[in-house]
């Protein structure tokens, strides 16, 4: 009952903090350095940790174990049924680019895949990505599709639109608020050359609409941001983001790192705070963002000692199950199968500390997400990709359904009980 209490002064009291905090004045943005965090998380133990006396639950969960929505979180499918338009819609499906020319105001300069910054005739912005040149639709319906299934799990996302156009919808120019040099029509034909077209001479791209408000940078998966008044609760003891780890093992989501994070100092209401938003869903699935993903990537770390070791001691002749699970083979999925998947031994490309924290009631809570989608669901999302081959949107669909029912397995009430009996 202690910790019951506990962890409803908690909620209360932190609901009451961020109603009462003055808005984020002084506020920094922070940086990311992918080698620098790379080194940290592999090598490090970074956040507050459980130890053999004492284990740290989330602390951001009300009575039943649920966490309240927030500017982390907001429930959506699981606790308010969302219909199929709805899923399909996402983060929204009114906003695409508008018809008529689009001026591309700078090239896209973060990221590993090609791309612009346009602005459309209302003038919106969006980012303007494309696929790798050797594996068209990969990238850009892994991003559409993952962008969907976050949005219905709970968090705040980009809308993402996938678009075709031709060249004569670019216009080179620049925004009265960019300090970019001019893109030039030469800037534009030099990257599309790369770019292939389809049967009726146009390009296929994703277009990310940008986010409302002045980003802050990443948020990342351990501490708090200093400069946020209502941010009181370490981010390893966040329970929507320990669970993030089901979510990403479901979706192969192998870059989830605060790289492909944002913050964004947003107002609503008369009231300014910190919004915390999931980006760059390209290395989801079957996709690494510029290729497709290795066999390995969601079974073994970049770095990772043990299975070296293993490769080492058998000098080779030890051959993983990943590696003999059945690929499908088709240029626009990539890598991404459920043969081998064990959603309890799934890993990201690195450590996260937020994932290592997970105890089994955040992966409780989050499986009952996953569950909560039917296969008509998963279909409904995964054709909004708008794959051209049929046997791309079959063979994503049918993995996540199996990778699905193998969570609810896991994770699910028996998984739970499975896990406390051994506690016992």
């Amino acid at each position: 009952m202690a910790s019951l209490q506990q962890r409803l002064l908690i909620a209360t009291l932190a609901t009451t903090l961020a109603a009462a905090a003055d808005p984020p004045e002084k506020i920094r943005k922070q940086e990311f350095h992918e080698f620098r965090d790379f080194i940290a998380k592999t090598f490090g133990r970074l956040g507050g940790r459980h130890a053999k006396d004492r284990v740290i639950s989330a602390q951001n969960v009300d009575g039943h174990g649920e966490v309240p929505d927030s500017a982390w979180y907001e429930n959506r499918h699981a606790r308010r049924r969302m219909s199929v338009d709805e899923l399909r819609r996402g983060p929204g499906d009114s906003s695409p680019p508008a018809h008529g020319p689009w001026k591309v105001v700078a090239a896209k300069r973060e990221g590993v895949t090609p791309g612009f910054q346009i602005e459309d005739a209302h003038g919106r912005r969006y980012l303007l990505k494309f696929d790798p040149p050797e594996y068209p639709e990969l990238v850009s319906g892994a991003e559409i599709i993952s962008t969907k299934f976050f949005y219905a799990l709970g968090y705040h996302v980009p809308e993402n639109y996938i678009v075709r156009f031709d060249r004569a919808r670019l216009a080179a120019g620049t925004s009265t608020d960019s300090t970019d040099k001019p893109v030039r029509e030469q800037d534009i034909d030099a990257a599309l050359a790369l770019m292939p077209k389809d049967s009726r001479g146009q390009y296929r791209a994703l277009a990310s609409l940008m986010l409302a408000g002045e980003p802050l940078g990443p948020f990342f998966f351990s501490g708090t941001r200093k400069d946020d008044p209502e941010d009181t609760i370490p981010h390893e003891h966040r329970r929507e983001l320990r669970g993030l780890y089901i979510f990403s093992a479901w979706l192969n989501h192998t870059d989830a790192k605060a790289g492909n994070t944002l913050d964004m100092l947003v107002e609503h209401g008369g009231r300014r705070y910190i919004k915390h938003y999931l980006i760059d869903f390209g290395a989801t699935l079957g996709s690494a963002s510029f290729e497709a993903k290795s066999p390995r990537q969601g079974y073994e770390h970049m770095l990772d000692l043990k299975p070296s070791l293993i490769q080492l001691v058998t000098l080779g002749a030890h051959v993983p199950k990943w590696a003999r699970a059945k690929q499908a083979g088709i240029k626009a999925v990539g890598s991404f199968e459920a043969e081998a998947f064990d959603p309890d031994r799934w890993k990201p490309n690195y450590p996260n500390p937020a994932f290592e924290n997970r105890l089994p009631e955040d992966s409780y809570w989050a499986a009952r997400r996953v569950m909560a989608f039917t296969d008509e669901e998963i279909r409904a999302i995964v054709e909004t990709a708008q794959y051209t081959d049929p046997r791309a949107t079959e063979w994503i669909t049918r993995t996540l359904i199996v990778r699905r029912d193998k969570i609810a397995r896991t994770f699910g009430e028996s998984g739970l009980a499975r896990v406390k009996g051994k506690l016992q």
